[in-house]
């Protein structure tokens, strides 16, 4: 029996497609982007895109609406939300933050109390160096860019950061448009780091390098024992995800 045929026979995995809404067909013909008084619209078939609740989704740039439009046109028999990625990114930056504006920059800037690169290894030496090599300018941009300090770790202990470091992320975060926000809130969410966030987002580091600080200690334990294909793909649906997000804060901070 192959792997195909022990998936086809399995209970579980059947009772979970059946579960699974089925996605919406596709059914326009036409992508496109046109200016108008509100910012710059998608529209299907001349008819604009809306966010779920009913909006226009009306972008400040050009370059930013013709990236929605790829999304939408490269769903080809149905509309699969699940990789369209710079859609929800929008549609949030749109509908949801505007409202919450301050609530989500405080949820941001609330990963600065755990962040990512302020937790070090304690060995082996080697890693310990590679944390060293590719966070410590990230976290020495940080803390010139915030006139504050950050405190660093080793192992696992939870450490406390001084208020007034916290309260200038806070401050930094808060200062994000909504549209910036909702894709700063999807690169800290994914990265661990609020931290790599804001450098990406002011180009202190690219996108490439941003996702690999990220995943340090992960591609460290894969060298020492092997990549796990599951971890793998999922690291790589988030990865397509990251990628959407860090496109638009750099098309919004050109």
């Amino acid at each position: 029996m192959t792997r195909q045929d022990v998936e086809n026979s399995d209970p579980m995995r059947k009772a979970q497609e059946l579960m699974r809404p089925a996605l919406p067909k596709r059914f326009y013909k036409d992508v496109s982007v046109e200016a108008r008084e509100e910012g710059h619209v998608v529209l299907l078939d001349g008819r604009t895109v809306k966010t779920p609740g009913k909006l226009t989704l009306a972008l400040p740039l050009a370059e930013l609406a013709e990236a929605v439009a790829e999304e939408w046109r490269a769903q080809v028999e149905v509309i699969d939300p699940g990789v369209m990625h710079m859609t929800r990114i929008v549609n949030s930056g749109i509908e949801a933050v505007p409202a919450k504006h301050q609530e989500v920059a405080d949820v941001v800037a609330a990963y600065a109390g755990t962040d990512l690169l302020c937790y070090r290894a304690d060995g082996p030496e080697r890693l310990v160096e590679r944390q060293a090599e590719i966070w410590g300018p990230v976290h020495a941009w940080a803390e010139k860019t915030l006139g504050t300090r950050l405190v660093l770790a080793q192992g696992v202990m939870p450490v406390e950061q001084p208020a007034e470091t916290l309260a200038a992320i806070r401050e930094a975060v808060r200062r994000f448009t909504s549209l910036e926000l909702a894709a700063l809130h999807t690169v800290t969410t994914l990265t661990g780091s609020v931290l790599l966030a804001l450098a990406l987002a002011a180009g202190e580091i690219d996108a490439e390098r941003t996702w690999a600080a990220a995943h340090v200690d992960e591609d460290w334990n894969a060298e020492l024992w092997g990549q796990d294909a599951e971890a793998m793909r999922l690291r790589e649906t988030k990865q397509a995800e990251f990628e959407a997000a860090a496109k638009v804060l750099a098309l919004l901070s050109a």
